[in-house]
């Protein structure tokens, strides 16, 4: 597999992961006290990270599932 092939498999990957953690991010604002402006501020750049990632995707010729992937 190439290079490119490998980063297109992880872009998709990472940006999945990404998701989870803003969501969660956004799960814990209320709990997090004087610092709930900064735990949603850091799930909103988490989705800024995901555009640059889907833009550098969408580069690459889009999502490639690796051929040896499970559902998780």
């Amino acid at each position: 597999m190439k290079d490119t092939d490998k980063l297109r498999v992880l872009l998709g990957h990472w940006i999945e992961h990404n998701e989870e953690h803003a969501a969660e991010f956004l799960r814990w604002t209320k709990s997090a006290g004087p610092a709930q402006d900064d735990v949603r501020e850091a799930a909103e750049t988490m989705k800024t990270v995901n555009r640059h990632l889907s833009s550098a995707l969408e580069k690459l010729g889009g999502f490639l599932e690796h051929p040896h992937s499970h559902d998780h």
